[in-house]
């Protein structure tokens, strides 16, 4: 069966191109610094966030604990939304790995945190209290229906951090969607961070890796962090090949995948019972109402007997993720499916 699937933009297979130029890539030991395909992926990737320096890693978590590593230490605190990835999706490893305490504030509906909620976490100097030390953003937010944080918005809550002494990291993990559905260069959107960790494994279809960027002290100490979480790669130019295509060529079609996000949203809004959150990028969430004459199970069930697969993320809601293997032929088949279990 030739399958559609739209659980998250990781299950991206790598291009031609990308699987050409893993298999020619020149290696040598990146522990080293020997590795001049992994050098010119972090050159690439520092240059297109306006940056310093970068260093890659096997993946966005250890991008993102990399970073909260490199900028506190044990006891510190990081004011972070409750509904981030990091707090949500990385087994607490701030804690558990680097003794760092979560500060958790509510993400607002298109993923921001109130600039008065941040100016109310941050801790003053009192010896019974934990020092606040970091801020951490996620561009796009997951789970707040893949919204984009503008650079506005990035730029007032930097002035917050700068005005109380913290460091900014932002979890740009699919920042380069943001950038595209702002119509805006990713390095403006981190212009006033000072760290960034984006994914080339999602939606620029790499098959394994994260870059974090930020100044050269700052890397200095993310590498350090790298190699005592098991990161310290060796050949791994032949990931890193892979990493530069998806730079090189595939940052400037994401829109696509937010239009086809769009049409299936469309089409899902106008059957009866379902209910489909704003759709921002290539994420987006939707419901059955009460009134919907079957559950979530039931659907991923009909669907996956068609070839689609879209598990259900509670009793009665969804997630949809397009991504480069998700053509326009591929969203009509989906719609045309979903059609024909409403019916039947």
């Amino acid at each position: 069966m030739n399958w559609i699937d739209l659980r998250s933009d990781t299950v991206t297979q790598p291009t031609p191109a990308m699987r050409a130029a893993m298999a020619r890539a020149d290696v040598g030991d990146d522990v080293y610094g020997e590795d001049p395909t992994v050098n010119r992926l972090e050159i690439l990737a520092a240059e297109r966030m306006g940056m310093a320096s970068a260093v890659f890693v096997p993946s966005g978590t250890m991008g993102n604990l990399a970073a909260l590593l490199a900028h506190c230490g044990r006891g510190d605190e990081a004011i972070i939304g409750d509904q981030s990835h990091t707090f949500l999706h990385e087994q607490g490893g701030m804690a558990a790995l680097g003794g760092i305490m979560p500060h958790t504030l509510p993400n607002q509906p298109d993923g921001t945190l109130r600039l008065e909620d941040i100016e109310g976490a941050v801790r003053w100097d009192d010896p019974h209290e934990p020092r606040s030390r970091l801020i951490c953003l996620e561009n796009t937010h997951n789970a707040c229906n893949g919204t984009p944080l503008t650079a506005e918005y990035t730029a007032q809550v930097a002035a917050v951090a700068r005005r109380h002494g913290l460091k900014l990291h932002i979890d740009g993990a699919r920042l380069f969607n943001a950038a595209a559905a702002l119509g805006v260069e990713a390095r403006e959107l981190v212009k006033d961070a000072d760290s960034v960790t984006f994914c080339l494994s999602k939606g620029l279809c790499a098959p394994v890796g994260s870059v974090l960027c930020g100044s050269a002290a700052f890397i200095a100490e993310a590498r350090r962090a790298r190699k005592v979480l098991g990161g310290g790669m060796r050949q791994a130019g032949i990931l890193a090949a892979a990493g530069i295509v998806a730079l090189e060529q595939m940052t400037e079609r994401l829109v696509e995948d937010h239009v086809r996000a769009k049409r299936i949203g469309a089409g899902l809004a106008a059957l009866p019972g379902v209910e489909v959150g704003p759709i921002h990028s290539n994420i987006f969430y939707f419901r059955l109402t009460a009134d919907c004459p079957f559950d979530g199970e039931r659907l991923a069930d009909q669907l996956k007997a068609r070839g689609i697969l879209l598990p259900n993320r509670g009793p009665r809601s969804f997630r949809v993720v397009t991504h480069y293997w998700i053509g326009d032929d591929d969203v009509t088949r989906v719609l045309d499916a979903c059609r024909e279990i409403w019916v039947g």
